[in-house]
């Protein structure tokens, strides 16, 4: 074979290499660009519809400034446009009330759920137990089974409960119902994350003088650190927009804001500009946290903490 042909043969394979590297590159970010699209467009709805009117609405017109002009409808019905903030408002009360009652049962809930779900992950993942014939597998499993229960099972019995120790409508009661909600998905993934710490770190803590707890918060608590930001925030989120027990076990003092999108309800139907402005309002906390806990998302999964 001549120089020339093996040049030309060299060359095309080349291009047929690139071509074959261009077209799964596209097909690759194709695939991501319309996942992330198909994810952002209902918040895209929620915020555009806040700023419609009735008859946008109706139509389904979608583009502001093409199919309609934008307007301050959804926020002034929640006191919160710009010619009403500096107004009086008992709409404007009533929402900060309900958004203030969701910010402090999940935040609360979520940061015990994580305390008390960091000790038993690194129990079941540091000693040996034995509960009957349950070991730490099936421990851990047992505890992940709590949340195949449907909500409108434990329906009746925290009612009942809860009026007995007069919980109903606190958010005491919402605190404590939250953080028993989403301590089994903590467990599990807190065990994997500790799992994944050698030991040996601790016995050479232990062999420098530090005790057992100084071992855990200086050695392996930074490590795992990540990991508990990311069990943080999935519980932020599962709390956040829980529904059930808020409707059921509130109705004036500890309401939250999912209870009070629902109720935008009325004789002529959902008034779907205060509903997608309060959704709107319910959104924007948690895509900050995201936005500013963002590296530590990554490497809690990155870690394996999150699967």
């Amino acid at each position: 074979m001549t120089d020339t042909a093996r040049i030309f043969r060299d060359s095309a394979a080349d291009r047929a290499h690139r071509a074959k590297w261009w077209t799964s590159r596209i097909a690759i970010y194709g695939v991501l660009i319309l996942w992330a699209f198909i994810c952002l467009f209902p918040i895209y709805w929620t915020v555009t519809t806040s700023f419609k009117l009735a008859p946008d609405v109706m139509k389904g017109n979608m583009v502001p400034w093409w199919d309609y002009t934008p307007r301050w409808k959804g926020w002034q019905s929640l006191g919160l446009s710009p010619d009403a903030i500096f107004q009086t408002s008992t709409v404007r009360e009533e929402f900060l009330k309900r958004f203030l009652n969701s910010l402090v049962t999940s935040v609360t809930s979520s940061g015990l759920a994580v305390a008390l779900g960091s000790l038993a992950a690194y129990g079941l993942s540091r000693f040996s137990y034995r509960f009957g014939f349950m070991k730490n597998s099936d421990i851990s499993f047992f505890f992940l089974s709590q949340m195949i229960l449907p909500p409108v099972v434990l329906a009746l019995p925290f009612l009942v409960l809860y009026k007995s120790l007069a919980l109903l409508d606190t958010r005491v009661g919402l605190i404590l119902l939250y953080t028993l909600m989403v301590l089994p998905i903590v467990i599990w993934i807190m065990r994997d994350q500790f799992a994944g710490i050698p030991v040996e770190l601790e016995e050479a803590a232990l062999v420098d003088g530090l005790g057992i707890w100084g071992a855990f918060f200086q050695i392996v608590l930074p490590i795992a650190l990540p990991g508990m930001v990311a069990a943080f925030i999935l519980s932020l989120v599962l709390t956040w927009n829980e529904y059930f027990f808020a409707a059921l076990l509130t109705s004036t003092d500890a309401k939250t804001l999912p209870v009070m999108v629902a109720s935008q309800t009325g004789s002529q139907g959902i008034n779907w500009w205060s509903m997608a402005a309060l959704s709107s309002a319910a959104i924007l906390p948690l895509v900050l946290v995201a936005v500013f806990l963002e590296k530590y998302i990554i490497k809690g999964m990155a870690a394996g903490a999150v699967k």
